[in-house]
């Protein structure tokens, strides 16, 4: 699997899936930091990408993309200290990995992750 983590996710993150095997990229690293969310998306889609992020505006753009195959981990998390946004990313790719790489959006909380497979109405 291939990660694209947006702004509001910790480099340290993307490190700890480096160090796991998986390529990851950061925003930051590519200096897109200031990339409108649709552009984001965007490149995750063309990339191959589960897209990392805590902006509750990509469900709606998820769900006004069509079929376009697409991936994203959205952290609903009131303890973003890395260290346990690690933690639940672990769980989610235990669990949740042969769903992102079929196409959802994770909705990773505290104490629950929740799958909804892509794309909508299928």
């Amino acid at each position: 699997m291939r990660f694209l983590a947006d702004m509001g996710v910790a480099m340290r993150v993307v490190e700890w899936l480096r160090d796991q095997g998986y390529d990851a990229r950061h925003l930051r690293e590519e200096e897109l930091h200031r990339l409108p969310d649709v552009q984001i998306f965007r490149k995750a889609v063309t990339e191959n990408r589960v897209l990392l992020t805590f902006d509750l505006d990509f469900g709606e753009i998820v769900a006004s993309s069509g079929r376009q195959k697409v991936n994203v981990v959205l952290f609903r998390l009131r303890d973003t200290r890395t260290p346990h946004v690690i933690e639940r990313l672990k769980v989610v790719l235990q669990e949740a990995g042969p769903a992102l790489e079929q196409g959802a959006v994770v909705v990773v909380e505290e104490s629950r992750f929740r799958i909804r497979r892509l794309p909508i109405g299928t």
